[in-house]
């Protein structure tokens, strides 16, 4: 029987395995622990791209580490920033914070920009690559803010918004992958695998 890989994702994010799932994969879950704010840079995909291999490469250490060093696992790393005006937004630190940005980011636009990084567990060989989107906001009202920021769902996520959730009503339009401002691009996924030797049709699992 063929030794088909398995994926890991290294990312407590329920959209990020949501994703997967839709796309046929079922990948096991393990938290990477990564302290995100140790971590600066000026440039977003820079960011996104070093927090990711960091994220990945934690998982892969501790696998590498136990006794499922000789498991044929990938690891994906994934980690997204929100480009906008000048500077990189992350997690807001609190409702002030969303409710500021998005008085900023109403009727504006930016980019969001998710890195993603895979690591073969037994061979330590790393594939990374950074995708972007554009993403235009809704002009919405004070009270639309207001209400958003209450739910608490801006401060889990990179740029105070989600596209696959209640903010979804708050984006007028995006130009490129859809999957880049959920937190995983299923096509960039699919080209780090074929770095890899993998096809991501090898890692469906349809029954």
């Amino acid at each position: 029987m063929t030794d088909l890989p398995r994926l890991v994702l290294a990312s407590q994010s329920p959209a990020r395995l949501r994703t997967l799932r839709a796309a046929g994969i079922t990948a096991e879950v393990i938290v990477s622990g990564v302290d995100e704010s140790a971590v600066d840079a000026t440039r977003p995909d820079r960011l996104s791209s070093v927090l990711a291999r960091m994220k990945a490469e934690a998982v892969a250490m501790r696998l590498r580490n136990s006794e499922r060093f000789a498991e044929n696992l990938l690891i994906l790393g994934c980690d997204s920033v929100l480009w906008f005006d000048g500077e990189i937004l992350g997690k807001p630190r609190d409702p002030a914070e969303a409710t500021a940005r998005w008085r900023a980011m109403r009727g504006h636009e930016g980019v969001l920009h998710t890195g993603h990084c895979l690591i073969d567990v037994r061979t330590d060989k790393a594939s990374e690559i950074a995708a972007a989107t554009i993403v235009r906001f809704a002009d919405v009202t004070d009270a639309e803010i207001a209400a958003y920021v209450s739910t608490g769902e801006p401060l889990q996520v990179a740029g105070s918004f989600t596209i696959d959730g209640l903010g979804s009503p708050f984006v007028a339009s995006i130009d490129g992958d859809h999957g880049t401002v959920v937190g995983l691009s299923m096509p960039t996924l699919r080209l780090l695998l074929a770095e890899h030797g993998v096809a991501i049709t090898d890692l469906w699992r349809l029954d």
